[in-house]
């Protein structure tokens, strides 16, 4: 069929001679130009509209046609081409109404919503009804006649106009859709590794470009510089993981990121981008992709909100993994800290692994005071090398934690962590700002195939071994033994006992009379605590009087006892004894007490026990330590009336011209030095001495554990004013003591 019209130049004119293009032969790239589909079935018609439009740019593309003669042809073509601008359709084909059809197959069954469809038809009689274009979406209709070359023109550039904003309208829709998924996959990771990772495919995906980037973290060193590190790496750039972007090859991509981070903000290019991603003081975040081509507006604006959406879920895996790192990880040396070690003892104890495996705690002898004179800045720095060379010496496959202000632990096979391989650490000196320091260490080793427990278990035994290790000596090692796992049970049992046993009163005191040693009179007694179990079972003083000194319960017992006892003296004092003497035993705990001074004086004033009948007994070794301090402390008790003792008298190193510095009124004779004196010259040399000595010191005597006539005898004969044990009375209750007073009342 024959189609001419002529009316003037700018008609559109089907030459007959004009070359009938090919289906195919001026398809573009569909994102450099704007595809044209013309769909008729008058090879003219394609002609006439290519000459019309050619040459012709359009928002500074070009145009590109497609060419269908055919329903079926179009179909073909439309389900390859997925980014046709514009659709001239003719009505009529090969039916009536195939054109309708077609456009109903576009919409309805291709979903292809953004493309502009403007029906064409050659005989005005088969024009659609409005109804059908509504129903359509046919974005306009014209008769082929009424279509001259600038009327074509201006209806082409309206319908690319409108395509080009559906498209960047439901391009923004699918990219917001796509990061509010991508945002609430990446909330659900936990670590920064799975995180970063999460975005370098999120960003690949909403930009559809290759995945070829990295993810870099600005961190704050100790000399406050500043590095980049890779923490994430995909495509081409994975190798890069974990290096310093300052070792890459690629100086682009250091530039980019830096400046993306100095600038906080975005860096476009034309063959990459830089993202920058706020962060706190500490840290700041950057990304850099590789791009293939430039990014148009409607990315770039994606961009932007996805990288502001992205800055607080960095925030928060931030947050978490500081909060990570301070529950697991020592701030200082950035080693497994107690808890950590305690994960991986309990992961090493599970696995099926027969290599034999020792925990070694490290304590650094006297490092307190090594802080205290250089200064905790420079006792920091000395840790940090402390555990540099544990790591960098001992071996690769060992761990090395921080359990404790100056305690390390290292978890390994039996041949690294041995102990002479760990003291060999500290054979040379640590350098630290020029200055050599040497250090000496105590380790405490458990070997896990002897160990029944988990994780904490195991750390209590190496501690157990430690402290054993430094009770033994400096500078030395010792592994955990099952008998001292015992001991120490033992111990914390009977600590738990003695607490209740005293807040359910099974403590009680009993006192034995002291004596005059001529007239065998009481002129006093000492008050001695005894514990008796529920089942009448007696523990020996000598046993629970040092658990109750290690766990400071001595303090409120030594208390509850000087009240008891001198609560006793009054009533003693009441039945016709007004010069009875009341002595108490100072535990070493109770003395260095700082409230031990206002605790005496307060229990004086309640119970109105006289001070002078008051005698508080304090060991030698007591008497001979930090002697200033222990002056000025007695010269204040004696001010309050109280009289000082030193028990145990002659078992330890007494200084005499320290001795005679101090306010004390009585020596006590050890019962050791009781015991030999009558078949031991050198014992009985000793107590006479001792008696020599208090005589020329104007000091008191008394000796202890008397048990015989024979022993009285002789210290009767040496000049030993006063004595006390079971020659004379085995201690007694308050009730007995009453009993055993009345039948030695002078009359």
């Amino acid at each position: 069929m024959s189609k001419s019209v002529s009316h003037s130049e700018d008609d559109l004119v089907f030459l007959d001679e004009a070359a009938t293009p090919s289906d195919n032969n001026t398809l573009g790239t569909s994102k450099d130009v704007w595809q044209v589909m013309i769909i008729d079935d008058d090879a003219d018609v394609h002609s006439a509209t290519t000459f019309a439009l050619s040459n012709v740019e359009i928002q500074n593309r070009p145009l590109s046609f497609l060419h269908a003669y055919s329903a079926q042809q179009a179909r073909a073509i439309l389900a390859n081409e997925p980014n046709v601008a514009v659709i001239l359709l003719d009505v009529v084909m090969e039916q009536q109404d195939e054109g309708l059809q077609l456009v109903h197959y576009i919409r309805d069954v291709l979903h292809r919503t953004e493309v502009r469809i403007i029906l064409r038809t050659g005989q005005p009689g088969y024009a659609p009804e409005i109804d059908a274009i509504q129903q359509f979406d046919i974005n306009d209709y014209k008769t082929k006649s009424e279509l001259t070359r600038i009327k074509l023109y201006t209806v082409v550039t309206a319908a690319i106009r409108s395509y080009e904003q559906i498209c960047t309208i439901n391009s923004s829709s699918r990219g917001l859709d796509m990061i509010l998924r991508a945002s609430t996959e990446l909330m659900a990771l936990q670590t920064l590794e799975e995180f970063t990772n999460g975005v370098l495919r999120q960003i690949s995906h909403l930009l559809d470009i290759q995945p070829n980037g990295l993810f870099c973290v600005r961190e704050t060193l100790q000399n406050q510089d500043t590095e980049l590190f890779v923490v994430a790496a995909a495509g081409k750039y994975r190798n890069l993981l974990n290096h310093s972007v300052s070792t890459l090859e690629d100086e682009q991509i250091g530039h980019a990121l830096r400046r993306a981070l100095n600038e906080r903000r975005n860096i476009y290019g034309r063959e990459f981008t830089a993202l920058h991603f706020g962060g706190n003081a500490i840290n700041d975040f950057a990304a850099f992709f590789h791009i293939d081509r430039p990014l148009n507006d409607t990315a770039l604006r994606l961009l932007e909100v996805f990288c502001s959406n992205i800055s607080v879920g960095l925030a928060n895996i931030m947050l978490v993994t500081n909060l990570h790192n301070s529950a697991f990880y020592d701030s200082l040396t950035k080693l497994p800290n107690r808890t950590r070690l305690k994960e991986i003892i309990d992961d090493n104890l599970i696995s099926t692994t027969d290599k034999p495996t020792t925990l070694a705690l490290i304590d650094i002898d006297h490092f307190a005071e090594t802080n205290d004179t250089l200064g905790h800045q420079f006792g920091d720095l000395l840790l940090l090398s402390v555990a540099s060379r544990l790591q960098s010496r001992l071996g690769d496959r060992l761990v090395v934690a921080r359990v404790g202000g100056d305690t390390f632990g290292v978890l390994g096979d039996d041949i690294q962590v041995n102990p002479a391989a760990v003291l060999a650490q500290f054979e040379r000196p640590f350098s630290i700002d020029g200055q050599d320091v040497q250090l000496s260490a105590t380790v405490g080793l458990v070997r896990l195939s002897e160990h029944e427990g988990r994780g904490v278990e195991a750390l209590k035994n190496a501690h157990i071994a430690l402290k054993r290790a430094k009770l033994q000596q400096r500078t030395g090692y010792l592994h955990f033994s099952r008998s001292m796992g015992i001991d120490i049970r033992e111990r914390v049992n009977m600590m738990h006992a003695l607490r209740a046993a005293f807040e359910e009163r099974h403590l009680f005191v009993v006192y034995q009379p002291q004596i005059d040693m001529v007239t065998r009179l009481p002129v006093g007694a000492e008050a001695l605590l005894r514990w008796q179990t529920e089942d009448k079972t007696m523990i020996s003083p000598s046993r629970f009087i040092p658990i109750a000194e290690y766990s400071g319960l001595i303090i409120e017992l030594g208390e509850w006892v000087l009240r008891q006892a001198c609560q006793e003296l009054v009533r003693i004092q009441r039945h016709g004894f007004p010069n009875f003497m009341m002595s108490v035993n100072v535990s070493q705990v109770q003395f260095r007490h700082p409230h031990f001074l206002s605790m005496l004086r307060k229990a004086l004033e309640d119970t109105n026990a006289p001070p002078h009948c008051i005698e508080l007994e304090i060991t030698e070794s007591m008497a001979m330590e930090e002697p200033d301090a222990l002056i000025k402390l007695l010269d204040q008790i004696t001010e309050t009336g109280v009289s000082i003792a030193i028990d145990d008298f002659g078992t330890g190193f007494s200084s005499l011209s320290h001795l005679q510095k101090l306010s004390v009124d009585r020596l006590k004779i050890d019962r050791a030095f009781v015991m030999e004196i009558t078949d031991s010259s050198r014992g009985s040399s000793i107590a006479e001495m001792i008696i020599q000595l208090g005589r020329n010191l104007e000091l008191d005597i008394i000796a202890e554990g008397v048990e015989d006539e024979r022993q009285a005898k002789i210290l009767t004969e040496l000049g030993c004013p006063y004595g006390q044990g079971y020659l004379f009375s085995k201690p007694l209750t308050s009730d007995a003591l009453h009993d055993w007073l009345r039948t030695h009342k002078t009359t």
